[in-house]
């Protein structure tokens, strides 16, 4: 059965997930049943569009039988089934009546058992009340045959004879009168052809029986795989953070050196300066109390006393103070901050030399399974980036240097496991020391390498940590489409059952039946949750404010300026530009948006009692960004989550 897989899997319509049943061909060239289809467009309504290559159609195709397809799915179930392995089970047969049930008893008397029964008198009779039809001569020309039980049910009710005969053309029993208008049949008396339905049946239940076995086996092999699939990634998320906790503890050791000779230098100018400073109060109070004592001589009349003190006054020094220059080291300040600087670039430089070796990952290669698992919270992004400006080592950065290698030969001992991730380097918010030696023309750091980090920091949060980006959405009035309804306090939006009748707005979409957040962001990072009440034709996303309102290319994805993940029957798609990118189906009915507009990405999540990854997106912004939502199909009803 495995050779035969990937064969199953072209066989099937892409909507029902089953071999095809009458498959029909658009004109794009894609293949579903014709029930699924109708279904679909039915729903859809004009324009019309391929549920898998999404090709428009103004007018709605006439759709044709593929023949061909057909016979192959034919052909294909046949082998499946002439393969399918019976084992050893054997299923029940029939029952066969009871003596009791098959006893007839006599039309006659109602008494006695019957021993015969006549096609023409369409009677049973025991032995007893059967002797005129064996001695008698009249009765000659009346067949006689073993009882028949339930004569009228057996008895044609056109013919009024004995239906001994079954058509399976028309599944339906036939007496030998009845023969003429089945000519063109095969028909067979009733022990051949309830023989061969009880075969066919059997047969069919041995295949049933072999099928449901094959679907337990898969069930099984598929538990066994997702388990042995947790266990991996537990273990390689217990090493991953093991390293980044000595990662850490390298650096902490690094800061730790750097902070200590700062304060030192710290204390020794502050206590010069503390000793100056008592020095110079001593100093003044003696002035201040030689001033008090002059002021009194020369108050004194007495010629004599005043000539006394005074030549003792003249002789105490009246010399102007001196400061001593006190000031910090700034060669030793500038090394320190030197050697955090040189140690954050060659972190950096590693980060990216990995990155370089590893093949290039697409930005849409998330899967709902990418959940967080991290309850630590990594260095959250601020504004803007500090450019990276380097200059020649200095003896301090080798000490920064020489303090980290030994922290990382010593290994973390004592550090706490709720910081285990490795800060963002040069990020935006990070204090910085400003040093006018630095040159201006210092190398800027590596974007690309600070938004990659930054991306993978917030990938790995959970729910709490997102909830600290949290931002109140209430949706836009005057870009409603006159489909779209708006309820508490603008926060709900579904679709009404007639024209909303709103006034006319540049803003307001006219084409499709979408809303906007009122609030757009240029700057920071932003945070909301959408519920879905029916997650079927619907969407949620982001859009550039000049996203048009009017014709096809208003839709969200559909276009440059929007990006979106969006839900189409059971069908889970993210989409920009018109390009699409199917996800895996997901029962979440919250869905939770995070916007990073300094670093360029949204991350959309499916939020249940964790937060998983459902598809990013990797953008370079360039304008102000608004939430953006599509309501479709009766029913649909999105609401604005409160934190």
């Amino acid at each position: 059965m495995a050779e035969l897989f990937p064969l199953a899997e072209e066989l099937s319509c892409s909507i029902c997930l089953e071999p095809f049943k009458e498959p029909v061909t658009t004109p794009c060239g894609h293949n579903f049943c014709r029930s699924c289809l109708n279904e679909t467009w039915v729903v859809q309504g004009p324009p019309y569009r391929c549920p898998q290559c999404r090709t428009v159609y103004q007018v709605r195709p006439q759709l044709h039988k593929n023949t061909v397809l057909c016979a192959v799915v034919e052909q294909f179930l046949q082998a499946e089934q002439a393969r399918t392995p019976v084992d050893d089970w054997i299923p029940p047969t029939r029952s066969a009546a009871s003596s009791s049930d098959t006893q007839v008893s006599c039309d006659h008397c109602l008494k006695e058992v019957a021993v015969k029964t006549c096609l023409v008198c369409m009677a049973s009779f025991c032995q007893e009340h059967l002797r005129p039809h064996i001695d008698s001569p009249a009765f000659q020309d009346h067949p006689l045959q073993p009882p028949v039980r339930d004569l009228l049910r057996r008895k044609c009710s056109r013919h009024n004879r004995l239906r001994e005969m079954f058509c399976p053309e028309h599944g339906e029993c036939i007496c030998h009168i009845c023969l003429v208008e089945h000519k063109t049949c095969s028909p067979t008396i009733l022990s051949q052809a309830s023989a061969d339905l009880e075969n066919k049946l059997r047969q069919k239940l041995t295949i049933m029986y072999s099928h449901i076995n094959g679907a337990s086996k898969a069930l099984e092999d598929v538990k066994s795989k997702q388990q042995n699939v947790q266990e991996s990634m537990k273990r390689k998320m217990l090493q991953l953070r093991q390293e980044y906790l000595e990662m850490k503890a390298v650096i902490d050791a690094a800061e730790t050196s750097s902070t200590h000779k700062l304060k030192e230098e710290e204390k020794r100018v502050y206590g010069k300066l503390d000793t100056i400073y008592q020095v110079l109060l001593k100093k003044k109070n003696e002035m201040q109390n030689l001033k008090a004592e002059v002021e009194l001589i020369l108050a004194k009349g007495d010629e004599f006393e005043f000539l006394e003190k005074a030549a003792k006054l003249q002789e105490v020094s009246t010399k102007p103070v001196y400061i001593p220059k006190i000031d910090l080291d700034h060669d030793l300040i500038k090394g320190v901050y030197q050697g955090a600087l040189d140690l954050k670039s060659e972190l950096k430089l590693s980060l990216k030399q990995l990155q370089e070796k590893k093949a290039e990952e697409p930005c849409n290669s998330g899967n709902v399974g990418d959940h967080a698992q991290s309850t630590s919270k990594p260095t959250r992004p601020a504004k803007k980036t500090a450019p990276d400006k380097k200059t020649k080592k200095t003896p301090g950065a080798a000490g920064a240097a020489g303090a980290a290698g030994a922290a990382g030969a010593a290994g973390p001992t004592s550090y706490s496991s709720s910081s285990n991730k490795l800060p963002t380097f040069g990020a935006p918010g990070q204090a910085t020391i400003p040093d006018a030696t630095l040159k201006p023309n210092a190398p800027q750091p590596n974007s690309a390498a600070v938004k990659a980090k930054v991306l993978e920091n917030f990938l790995t949060m959970s729910r709490t940590e997102l909830l600290e980006y949290f931002v109140k959405v209430v949706f836009d009035y005057n870009t409603a489409h006159n489909k779209v309804a708006l309820a508490d306090n603008y926060t709900t939006a579904s679709v009404a059952d007639g024209l909303q009748h709103y006034r006319s707005h540049p803003q307001r979409f006219t084409y499709c039946s979408q809303v906007l957040g009122l609030h757009c962001y240029k700057k920071g990072i932003h945070y909301w949750e959408v519920e879905l009440q029916k997650n079927n034709f619907c969407g949620v996303g982001v859009c550039y404010g000049s996203m048009d309102r009017q014709g096809p290319e208003s839709r969200l994805g559909r276009n440059p300026s929007s990006w979106c993940v969006e839900w189409f029957n059971n069908k889970i798609s993210a989409w920009h530009n018109n390009v699409e990118k199917t996800l895996p189906s997901t029962k979440a009915t919250r869905v939770g948006v995070l916007l990073n507009c300094d670093h360029g990405f949204v991350i959309f999540f499916a939020v249940t009692e964790k937060v998983y990854l459902m598809y990013k997106f990797k953008v370079d912004f360039t304008e102000a960004l608004y939430p953006a939502f599509w309501v479709f199909s009766a029913g649909t009803t999105l609401s604005i989550c409160s934190k």
